[in-house]
């Protein structure tokens, strides 16, 4: 499926909306190791840790997978990405393919690529839930809730059925694959076997 003139432009609002879940995850998660660890020096460690793996994730996906992708360097990018690659690092040609097109390697360089920032869903339920055998908090559980429904619904439904929905890799793409008909719960359980968590 090739980009056209008429595919859907974004203003810098829409994709600052279409960034907010991502954006909450990072930060609910921050507050769930803030919430989890005891020693005050540790937990300012681990959320600021947290916080910087978040946004170097965002950038990790920038400078290697978006050079892939038929919206780098548009405002067609639901999340304004592409236009950032553009800024950051050229479109790229790929070696040893008789097509030269970057698109074609895609679901390639998206299979490597994301299994980065996999982790970032997974760290503070490994730790808040660790933290609440060993000491019960209320406000832990249920800032651990609000992080879960943020990180394994909200999101994957946003993307499924709105970012990826309108994207032109969907069907190359590793992710919509098996889940435009498994469905958004299933996002993470496909996420977690192409990372081998």
């Amino acid at each position: 499926m090739e980009l056209t003139p008429s595919s859907r432009q974004y203003s810098h609002a829409q994709e600052l909306i279409n960034n907010l879940p991502y954006t909450a995850m990072i930060v609910l998660g921050a507050a769930v190791l803030v919430l989890s660890i005891p020693a005050a020096l540790w937990r300012s460690v681990a959320a600021a840790v947290y916080l910087i793996y978040g946004v170097a994730g965002i950038f990790w996906i920038i400078v290697f997978l978006c050079p892939f992708c038929r919206y780098y360097d548009t405002r067609s990018c639901p999340c304004g990405y592409g236009q950032i690659a553009g800024r950051l690092r050229r479109k790229l040609k790929i070696e040893n393919l008789k097509s030269q097109i970057p698109e074609d390697c895609f679901d390639k360089k998206f299979k490597k690529h994301i299994p980065v920032i996999v982790p970032l869903w997974f760290i503070p339920i490994l730790v808040g839930v660790t933290a609440e055998v060993l000491a019960f908090s209320i406000s832990l559980l249920i800032l651990l809730i609000v992080f879960a429904v943020d990180a394994f619904v909200l999101l994957p439904l946003l993307s499924t059925k709105h970012s990826c929905k309108e994207c032109p890799q969907r069907d190359s793409c590793p992710w919509m694959k098996g889940l435009s008909r498994a469905g958004p719960r299933d996002f993470h359980r496909a996420a977690s076997q192409r990372a081998g968590v």
